[in-house]
């Protein structure tokens, strides 16, 4: 009896202790153009009499801070002041938080509700949202991946569920941007399509995530080479006090991350992840068995208050691996396009402050071998790519601010790229009767890339934000090499609660690499055009609230489509996993011309509240579009990512510092596909004619933490799916019992997670 009263007192005992357990919160400050560092400025722990001031170096620390979630907030006269939600404080490690703080110039008259929750980019002031780390964590059916969390976002439509092809605006997989921490990335996902962007799961560790930007249109000439998003990912630095790190089991993968000081002043960040889904296949009695790996590395140093080094590795490790010991898995790994891929992408950043600015030098390297292979059930070759896509890259970004109404962006950059292929393709003919022309290439080619931006930002008037840019973009193997593409943005504020936004301009993408692989294709393809324009309105309901609704039209022209297949136009082509189901379309293996044009219009509606006073949060979007694409033959079809209604409702409650409960709405129209013949072929009068049932899916979260002395365990169960609903957006023919099947998805699917941090 002593015994057992003994160990619950220990146990009660450690339980108060860990109730009682206190963090730190700690950051800097700086200017939001210049980066400069801001001294004096006031650092408020909303709800409690806590706060700092920042020092000379713009530093602050906040101590003895009990463990929960708060808002934080920075002012200082002369700037509009900012608001982080979602500042999650435990006795395990301190928490940064830092502030980009926006030169005041807007007075406005008799106008009492400000908002410090959401700010507006000096450049992309248009279709941008923002979300922090924490934001992204507890979106439900997300995986704690980047990419899936931003599929709630206006605008954003989901190719397939288990995807993570970004759609935007009726855009191509293709056509979005990836930077990380300022490096481009071809792609950010593991098991990547070629010629295009997505995959299952992203590989960027969400734990080292401080926050993305994602802008769906209208984006300043900053960015280039893309036609329809912009995904920006700024990695955190460090813990600065001693090296920590965290252990984690989640629904598909495990790992370690690790993080401390490297010195007085430098930090380091580590993670290493493998996936355990070859586990469940195997167990599950699949043919297949897909495997990943993949890494992340990043060192700070800071040489002096005016000089910083950053150095970044991500990468990711992809196989996939057949078992053929009976026909029947024969049969089903026949109609299965697996892929191995090694890619990473690794660079130095070099910023130096200046007076009113500074300016950054990024050395990047990136790199993607694919080993793609296809058999037939007598494990026959069908299809088979090896190729390598290299590019090294130089940049210089440059920000010069005049006064409080006026700064300079200005850049330039350079790319080597090496691309190699060798492909075999024999004799397929498609299943509208097409014969491929190519049987085999064997391709090694260098291409010279180069671009240039300037962007004029000024306020008139303290109430008209403009932003005026010229950006070229330079491609060599094209006949056609050099592409100008002005832009222009502008926000009226009609009160500090209201704003009028307009953005206009040109965007240029070049052809994807294995594309440009059959050397006619270099001589009739041209950089793909569109012109975006983009008119919205914001609204702030309460300073943690806001509404926006934007209009949107962008107009496609140049884009590549097939000699050989007249009605294919490639901005139909790259989401799922491309093979012989979908003729190998996305892959551009055939002659090819610069001939294609359409249109995507359509109107979005959003309403964000962010986590404050009031405990619940959430985000709800709709979007209605319209996507038209006219190829060679000249018949105005329906794009392939046509889904005219989208409906999208996230949201949760936090109870308290331990407990906190989340769900997620999606609702997709059917998007178009082209039925089947009874003989399994399909016609060309038909393509595109049909429509796939709506998609729509119910996920639940419970989050709980554990806050125990230098420790805290963080465990949630996240329920996919809730009610089962299996369709899915993908149509396939099946010669054994020659009928056409559409796919479904796995249906319900509940998940736990375990991480310890210490």
């Amino acid at each position: 009896m002593i015994r057992y009263s003994t160990i619950l007192l220990i146990v009660f005992s450690f339980i108060v202790k860990a109730q009682d357990e206190k963090g730190v919160i700690y950051g800097k400050v700086t200017d939001a153009v210049t980066n400069e560092p801001l001294i004096g400025v006031n650092i408020i722990l909303e709800g409690t009499t806590l706060g700092a001031a920042t020092d000379i170096n713009g530093h602050f620390e906040i101590t003895n801070v009990p463990v929960n979630t708060y808002r934080i907030k920075a002012s200082i006269i002369g700037y509009s002041s900012k608001t982080r939600t979602d500042i999650v404080v435990r006795s395990s490690k301190p928490a940064e938080v830092d502030f980009n703080l926006s030169e005041e110039v807007i007075k406005l008259q008799d106008i009492t509700v400000k908002s410090g929750y959401f700010s507006k980019s000096p450049t992309d002031i248009i279709s941008t949202s923002s979300l922090g780390y924490e934001e992204i964590r507890r979106a439900p059916g997300g995986f704690e991946d980047v990419v899936r969390a931003l599929s709630v976002l206006p605008g954003v439509a989901q190719a397939d569920p288990g995807r993570n092809d970004l759609i935007v605006r009726g855009g191509a997989p293709s056509e979005n941007l990836y930077l990380v921490d300022g490096i481009e990335i071809q792609n950010i996902n593991h098991f990547g399509t070629q010629g295009a962007a997505g995959g299952p799961l992203s590989y960027i560790n969400l734990d080292f995530v401080k926050e993305t930007t994602f802008s769906t249109g209208g984006f300043s000439a900053e960015y280039g080479d893309k036609l329809s998003s912009v995904l920006k990912i700024n990695l955190r630095k460090g813990r600065e006090d001693r090296i920590g790190g965290k252990a984690t089991v989640s629904a598909t993968q495990f790992g370690l991350n690790l993080e401390g000081p490297i010195g007085k002043s430098n930090n380091f960040i580590f993670s290493a992840r493998r996936s355990y889904l070859d586990l469940i296949f195997k167990a599950a009695g699949f043919g297949f068995v897909p495997e990943y790996y993949d890494v992340i590395s990043k060192a700070d140093f800071r040489l002096d208050n005016a000089n910083s080094i950053s150095y970044l590795f991500v990468g990711a490790f992809d196989n996939v691996r057949y078992f053929n010991n009976t026909a029947d898995q024969r049969f089903d790994n026949s109609r299965i396009l697996g892929s191995d891929q090694t890619q990473y992408a690794t660079g130095i950043n070099y910023q130096h402050l200046i007076n009113h600015g500074f300016f950054n030098i990024i050395l990047s390297r990136t790199f993607i071998d694919y080993n793609t292979m296809q058999r037939d059930s007598l494990l026959n070759p069908i299809f088979r790519n090896i190729s390598r896509e290299q590019e090294n890259s130089l940049r210089f970004d440059m920000v010069y601010k005049f006064s409080a109404s006026t700064e300079i962006t200005a850049g330039l950059a350079a790319k080597l790229i090496k691309f190699d292929a060798d492909v075999l393709l024999p004799d397929f003919i498609t299943s509208f009767g097409d014969t491929l022309p190519i049987n085999s290439l064997n391709v090694r080619d260098v291409y010279p890339k180069a671009s240039a931006y300037v962007n004029f930002n000024h306020i008139f008037f303290n109430r008209l934000r403009t932003n005026i840019g010229l950006r070229f973009d330079y491609f060599n193997p094209l006949e056609k090499k050099l592409y100008p593409a002005p832009r222009f943005s502008a926000s009226y504020n009609l009160s500090d609660l209201t704003s009028v936004n307009l953005s206009g301009g040109i965007y240029y993408q070049s052809p994807s690499y294995i594309w440009l692989a059959p050397e006619e294709n270099k001589k009739n393809l041209k950089d793909i055009r569109a012109d975006h324009l983009v008119l919205g309105i914001d609204h702030l309901l309460r300073a943690d609230a806001l509404v926006k609704v934007e209009a949107f039209y962008k107009r496609y022209s140049d884009y590549p489509t097939s000699l050989i297949r007249p009605y294919l136009i490639l901005a139909n082509t790259g989401a799922g996993f491309a093979g012989s189901d979908d003729n190998f379309s996305s892959f551009g293996l055939e002659p090819l011309t610069a001939g294609g044009k359409g249109f995507s219009r359509g109107i979005e509606f959003s309403v964000q509240k962010k986590l404050s006073e009031l405990s619940f949060y959430g985000i709800m979007s709709l979007t209605y579009s319209e996507t038209r694409f006219t190829p060679l033959d000249g018949i105005r079809r329906a794009g392939a990512y046509d889904q005219r209604w989208i409906i999208n409702l996230s949201g949760g409650y936090k109870f308290n510092e331990k407990w906190e409960a989340s769900m997620k709405f999606r609702y997709a129209s059917g998007r178009p596909y082209t039925p089947y013949e009874s003989n399994g072929t399909q016609l060309v009068s038909n393509y595109l004619s049909e429509y796939y049932q709506p998609l729509h899916s119910l996920d639940l979260r419970v989050d709980r933490r554990w806050y125990f002395s230098n420790l805290t365990l963080i465990t949630y169960l996240d329920i996919q799916n809730i009610y089962n609903n299996k369709q899915s957006n993908s149509i396939r023919w099946n010669p054994r019992t020659q009928s056409a099947e559409k796919g479904q998805s796995i249906g319900i699917l509940p998940s736990v997670g375990l991480s310890l941090e210490f």
